[in-house]
């Protein structure tokens, strides 16, 4: 067996926003109740899709859900302020990463819980296009439920023409990255170390290998000797 398909969250694990979305998401759901969001809630609905992760929080807080497409557009153009104010970058060495696995056969794909709108700014930031850079783009916009459901990284398989879960790894920076990892079945599970979690915040849900960085996936594989046949 080898590695065909490399399935990457976007924020925190290849793209680096400063952990912008998250100061974003919580400052505009506070609003919306009117006191400030604890932290350990918040913590379950990271990297999760974030209209799904708005309705989820005020629903568990005690709030309207109705609010949700209101709190959703509010959140919306406060990221794109903050985002052109700040522009993105990618991680060190996720550039050279990426291009490494690519020109040895491996297709990688990034899935998020981004709109489409939102997600190609960022590769507009970062000067990545699909087709030329990468292999595939999976939003919340393609799927019926973000993570930890496990349709992310089943639509990235179907874009990019991988069939088994054998033959994907799967890398995140948040448990629900990992979680949705588990339940798609892949083979590699990959928490990195760069965006909202640590050592011990992913070290205790069921993962493969834990990394500083996607930057160090090439080596990974390479030392797993798990490169497509020519690779």
């Amino acid at each position: 067996m080898t590695i065909r398909l490399v399935s990457l969250d976007m924020a925190g694990t290849t793209i680096d926003e400063g952990g912008a979305v998250y100061d974003v998401l919580e400052r505009s759901v506070a609003e919306a109740i009117g006191s400030a969001v604890p932290a350990d809630v918040l913590a379950r609905w990271i990297g999760t899709g974030k209209r799904e992760a708005i309705h989820g929080l005020l629903t568990e807080l005690g709030d309207d859900p109705a609010k949700t497409d209101d709190v959703f557009a509010l959140f919306s153009a406060r990221l794109n302020d903050v985002y052109a104010a700040t522009p993105a970058t990618l991680f060190s060495g996720v550039r050279e990463a990426v291009s490494d696995l690519r020109a040895r056969g491996v297709k990688v794909a990034l899935q998020t819980g981004y709109t489409l709108d939102v997600a190609r700014s960022l590769l507009d930031a970062v000067g990545w296009a699909v087709g030329d850079d990468l292999d595939a783009l999976v939003t919340a916009d393609d799927v019926t439920a973000s993570r930890p459901a496990p349709y992310l990284v089943f639509r990235t398989m179907e874009t990019t023409g991988v069939r088994s879960v054998a033959d994907v790894l799967v890398a995140g920076d948040t448990p629900n990255d990992l979680r949705a990892g588990v339940n798609a079945g892949a083979r590699y599970v990959v928490g990195v170390l760069t965006g909202a979690g640590d050592v011990l915040g992913l070290g205790g849900h069921p993962h493969t290998h834990l990394l500083p960085s996607v930057a160090a996936l090439p080596t990974l594989l390479a030392e797993a000797a798990e490169y497509p046949s020519g690779g």
